[in-house]
């Protein structure tokens, strides 16, 4: 005969079974603090204001497939693309108090209402998380007479050099802009929509120079499509890939500037649906996706959320106003 010791035991035992075998779907009916129910008010789409192929679509949709794994729920990604970037974001802007609404943020939140008359400012939103910070490389086709960014510099105090920029608002736009302003000299851009777009002009010779980040030219440069003149870094990277490639300012231009990788939901969400996202926001930092995203986008890894992810944006603003002011 079972004591009723025993029986206690085990019906406890089955009571943590159930409770620590809950899916993460199960914490969305939670509030983060424990109380009220919460659930989305519909199904999840992450809205990526700029087109496929490029860093911030492989963000938007890394960040949209994590949060599919940690908080078991199904996330649609959607390309909202023109304007360097502004459709998309304005598009967002139209989404405020959705709680099932997110967009794969990055420098252009900031930079796109110091440079066009757009709608909303970076504090109509928001933050999440910021997943960590994306330098990038000067990079040539192979075949390039130039072999470190200060030829490039003084190649372009003498003659016109033909550079790419994906958008007014993006960070080849600002990184060229620092280097104009640094060095004294001026390049002739070439716009497109995407880093994508700028990756085939190089490669078929249309333009110069680009400033890609490592993610997107990794395979070209070890393949010996592209070649790489420098890193807009503060320090050379630690990647065994990179390692090799010098900064800018050790080759005198005293430039580095990294675009940050994130997400931010609407504006006029709850308290609770902003403490659901960042709960999930936490658990994806804390996955295997989150740890591949970083390794295979080259990226340094320094996540933030909510709160402190707004004062970072304080303070990024603050410097890109100096910048394209």
């Amino acid at each position: 005969m079972v004591s009723t010791t025993v029986k206690a035991v085990a019906v406890a035992g089955i009571a943590l079974l159930a409770l620590t075998g809950c899916s993460a779907s199960a914490a969305q009916e939670k509030s983060a603090e424990g109380g009220e129910a919460f659930k989305l008010s519909g199904d999840v789409r992450m809205i990526v204001p700029f087109s496929a192929g490029g860093g911030s679509d492989l963000s938007g949709r890394a960040i949209a497939s994590g949060l599919e794994e940690v908080a078991d729920i199904n996330v649609s990604t959607e390309n909202r693309e023109g304007g360097s970037g502004a459709i998309g974001y304005s598009h967002f802007l139209g989404q405020e108090g959705k709680d099932n609404y997110l967009l794969a943020s990055e420098t252009a939140l900031l930079a796109l209402p110091l440079t066009q008359d757009v709608e909303f400012e970076y504090t109509d939103f928001t933050p999440i998380m910021k997943l960590g910070d994306d330098y990038t490389l000067l990079v040539v086709a192979p075949d390039s007479p130039y072999e470190t960014c200060d030829e490039v510099v003084d190649a372009a105090k003498k003659d016109r050099v033909v550079a790419a920029v994906s958008g007014a608002t993006s960070l080849d736009e600002i990184v060229f802009t620092l280097v104009e302003d640094e060095m004294d000299v001026e390049f002739d851009r070439v716009p497109f929509e995407s880093g994508s777009e700028v990756l085939a002009a190089l490669l078929g010779g249309t333009i110069d120079i680009a400033s890609l980040n490592p993610g997107e030219v990794l395979g070209q440069l070890e393949s010996g499509d592209l070649k790489a003149l420098c890193a807009f870094s503060d320090e050379r990277y630690e990647y065994k890939e990179l390692k090799d490639i010098p900064t800018a300012k050790e080759q005198g231009v005293d430039v580095s500037f990294a675009q940050f990788r994130g997400f931010i939901a609407p504006g006029g969400i709850s308290d609770e649906a902003k403490e659901y996202w960042i709960e999930q926001a936490k658990a994806f930092e804390k996955s295997d996706a989150y740890a591949q995203y970083i390794e295979q986008n080259v990226m340094q890894a320094n996540a933030v959320y909510g709160d402190d992810f707004a004062e970072y944006l304080d303070g990024n603003y603050e410097s890109l106003e100096k910048a394209l002011g």
